[in-house]
């Protein structure tokens, strides 16, 4: 009897996957349980899964797991990424559900990556599985990456597959991150871009001086904070799409010998940035705040080293809405949802940061609904995800089905 599409995608199909992916503890850097699951999942349903081993040893001395693979059709046609991390964040405080249980309750599962992303990687596997098994010919090629540490801070697992060269032919990607939930739109919410991001600190040396005389030193303390205080006040540029950047000063500290003025001081910026705003424009933007502070203090601004010089930073990017291949998501997604879906943008950085700016290929994020990522009882909604895996198993079909 010939299996139909439903028969692998579906609520009981979705929360019985997702919920063991979710027993499975991954934070960044411990992942390798969660990787051999997937592995031997997709190994038993003949979806021609690899290993993909790295090391970064600049950094982290991180040696890290990502699982990548291919469907082939037998015609030429275009080549899509479908693309999900395995990785969570650490279990915080304040969860009254069991964070390492998928716990169903009417339309939401509760767990820890259950929106983030879990819920999207468990989508994606459904997809594949049901488009191996009910897709006799197609064109071009289906690659998929389900990579580790994203949620760390450097995104070492995309970042290796796009260093080795594994994904840089590709013509579009999908990244099923849970666009609707991050942005806190309903479903379906596809996101066509995101403001990038880049890390840097701010080292001042002022002068030394007795406490009982202050006036005799130059604070480090002091202009620091003048310095803080100005930058805060830059004029930002306005993206069309993106909007503006952000400055968040996340560490700032200093100090002396006892009893005396504060000769070193410094603070930490992550400073998100949009469109014409690079490494350059940040720089510029940090000294005419210095000088606006009008400080004593020697001053030294030095970027966060990247594991490579492509991977220091996060730049920002944009899918054209012209692009052919929005048509046939957005079809999809009206075929499986029964309405358009809305168009957003992510305000933060991500993996899809790498593939959108550094292949420079239109890249799509799409996947579910929820609420709570990075915090307590974080909860996907279920037919949220259902309909996910549906709407990459079309779009895969319109794309990929030969004339």
């Amino acid at each position: 009897m010939n299996k139909k599409v439903s028969d692998y995608i579906n609520g009981d199909t979705i929360i019985k996957l997702l919920t063991k992916l979710i027993e499975i503890p991954s934070p960044y850097f411990y992942e390798e349980k969660i990787m051999a699951f997937t592995y031997s999942w997709l190994k038993e349903r003949s979806l021609n899964p690899e290993f993909h081993k790295y090391e970064e040893n600049n950094i982290t001395n991180f040696k890290g797991t990502n699982i990548i693979g291919k469907l082939k059709g037998r015609e030429k046609g275009p080549s899509i990424l479908l693309n999900g991390h395995l990785d969570t964040v650490n279990i915080c405080e304040g969860w009254v559900k069991e964070p390492l249980k998928g716990t169903v309750e009417g339309n939401k599962l509760y767990g820890l990556g259950a929106l983030d992303m879990k819920s999207g990687c468990t989508a994606l596997l459904l997809a594949l599985e049901a488009f191996k098994n009910t897709v006799k010919d197609f064109k071009g090629e289906i690659i998929y990456s389900f990579v580790s540490d994203e949620e760390g801070p450097y995104g070492l697992g995309t970042n290796a597959i796009i260093e080795d060269g594994l994904v840089n032919h590709v013509d579009a990607v999908i990244v099923t991150e849970p666009s609707s939930g991050f942005c806190a739109i309903d479903f379906p919410c596809i996101c066509l871009g995101a403001r990038g991001g880049y890390n840097y600190t701010v080292k001042f040396k002022g002068t030394a001086a007795h406490a009982a005389n202050p006036e005799m030193g130059n604070s480090a303390i002091l202009d620091c904070a003048k310095v803080m205080l100005e930058l805060k006040k830059s004029e930002m540029i306005e993206d069309p799409k993106l909007g503006k950047g952000s400055i968040c000063i996340i560490e700032s500290g200093g100090g002396g010998q006892a009893c005396s003025v504060a000769d070193m001081a410094f603070f930490t910026v992550f400073r998100h940035v949009v469109r014409g705003e690079d490494k350059y424009y940040v720089e510029k933007e940090l000294y005419e705040a210095v000088k606006r502070a009008n400080i004593k203090s020697q001053v030294e601004m030095k970027f966060r080293d990247g594991p490579s010089s492509e991977s220091e930073g996060f730049e920002p990017y944009i899918v054209d809405e012209s692009n052919p291949y929005m048509d046939k998501m957005v079809n999809s997604i009206e075929r499986i949802c029964d309405k358009k879906p809305q168009i957003s943008y992510f305000s933060s950085i991500g993996d899809f940061n790498y593939f959108g700016s550094r292949l420079n290929v239109p890249t799509f994020v799409f996947g579910p609904h929820g609420h709570n990522y990075h915090t307590a009882d974080e909860y996907v909604e279920i037919d949220t995800v259902v309909k996910t895996a549906h709407v990459i198993y079309e779009f895969l079909v319109n794309t990929l089905m030969i004339d």
